[in-house]
Parts: C-alpha cells; sequence; structure tokens
C-alpha cells in the first residue's frame, strides 16, 4: 500500500503505539523519520530509535517512553504541513509549544531541528509537527 504522508504515517504509529502501550514500533525507514526520531530522544519523547537494514528500505524501530502509571511521555503529536497544505514558518513566528514544555520540529536549510534551536540560529523553515 502507497503512503501519501510518512510523516503523519510514522506519527500515527507512535501515538497508536503509545496508547496500546506498546514498547517499540516499527515504521518503514528514511533518513527524515530517522532525524524526527533523533529529535524526539533528544527532547525526551521516547526511549531509544534504532535503523535496522533489510533488503529494502530498513525498518526504524522506536522505542517507547512512559512515566509513572504507564503514562505515556507525550500528550500530543500533531502533524503540522501536510502534503495538500504546507505551513512555513519565520524564526519570529516560532512560539513557544505549550509555554516550553514541548516542540516544534522544523525542516530548515540546515536540517532538522526544533523551534528552540530555530529560534537561537534565526531561521525559519517548513513546520512539520508539534509535540507536548
Amino acid at each position: 500500500m502507497a503512503v501519501t504522508d510518512p510523516v503523519a504515517d510514522m506519527l500515527t504509529r507512535i501515538r497508536n503505539g503509545a496508547k496500546a502501550k506498546f514498547s517499540s514500533v516499527d515504521v518503514p525507514g528514511s533518513k527524515l523519520k530517522v532525524e524526527v526520531a533523533r529529535i524526539l530522544k533528544d527532547e525526551g519523547f521516547v526511549k531509544n530509535y534504532k535503523f535496522l537494514k533489510d533488503g529494502k528500505q530498513g525498518v526504524l524501530r522506536i522505542y517507547l517512553k512512559y512515566g509513572s502509571g504507564q503514562a505515556s511521555a507525550f500528550h500530543q503529536i500533531k502533524r503540522m504541513s501536510k502534503p495538500g497544505r504546507r505551513s512555513y514558518a519565520k524564526s519570529k513566528d516560532l512560539k513557544p509549544v505549550l509555554s516550553g514544555m514541548g516542540i516544534s520540529i522544523l525542516s530548515t536549510s540546515k536540517g532538522l531541528m526544533t523551534d528552540k534551536q530555530a529560534r537561537k540560529e534565526n531561521i525559519g523553515g517548513e513546520l512539520l509537527c508539534t509535540v507536548s
């Protein structure tokens, strides 16, 4: 089955896996998805990730993180920019997510980064998703 929006598919798999209390979820791999997983790990929303090579495009295994009482480490993952409607933001227009408790992931000319890094480097880009 062809996927029109691979990033939205990845976020949905993470969201559904967290609701079902899975320890990990598998996502078809790509460089963009590995970078999104790296940012989620660096910001503390997932435990770890691993890229597993197979004969095709590879599999990205994301290990989910839970807090006390099996509560997910994140409250909401939301796709902002979609294939039919792209969402771009300048650095001065980037607002903190949930008063700084969440992050936005941007695709910039210098690679994927969080909204905090983009504000620090004074660079804008395509707003991929928000995590809180």
